[in-house]
């Protein structure tokens, strides 16, 4: 079974043993009162249901069957969450994050940017992490995905690679 990266634990929310998670785009969909993943940090790798979600901000606040206070949650700060790969629905043109990374960058007239070192997720767009430049995940600049031959054309804004 294959699994993706669906969030990152950022740390303890209040003293209750909530957890602020940010989730990835396409991940977000399977954090849900019941759900079951695999939750890693460093070496460690434990299996984790989820009690309860609910939104706050641009995050999610999640709770873990058995964590029930602050010094409980904190010592899930910083770990990853994965689910396997066919829990997660894609709408058209949404990706997810372990799929984009590796991919090579390139423009319209063959200008050759890097590859896809990370994917790094904000509320006005998710951004493409090449050679150390942000790039918008907008269709103004991504104009093509193409997930086979593992390549991204861009036509990136002036200075974005200067």
């Amino acid at each position: 079974m294959e699994e993706v990266t669906v969030g990152r634990i950022a740390g303890a929310f209040g003293v209750q043993g909530e957890l602020k998670c940010d989730p990835t785009g396409a991940g977000r969909s399977v954090f849900s009162a019941g759900s079951s993943l695999r939750c890693a940090r460093g070496d460690d790798s434990v299996r984790i249901r989820i009690s309860a979600v609910r939104s706050h901000k641009s995050r999610l606040l999640i709770r873990i069957e058995g964590v029930d206070d602050a010094d409980a949650a904190q010592a899930y700060a910083g770990a990853l969450l994965y689910a396997p790969r066919e829990t997660i629905a894609l709408a058209d043109g949404e990706y997810l994050e372990d799929d984009l990374v590796g991919c090579t960058v390139g423009g319209n007239d063959g200008t050759a940017y890097g590859r896809v070192d990370r994917v790094e997720h904000y509320p006005a767009s998710d951004m493409l992490i090449v050679a150390g430049r942000m790039v918008p995940m907008v269709g103004a600049i991504v104009r093509e995905i193409d997930l086979d031959r593992r390549r991204i054309v861009i036509d990136p804004p002036a200075g974005l690679f200067e």
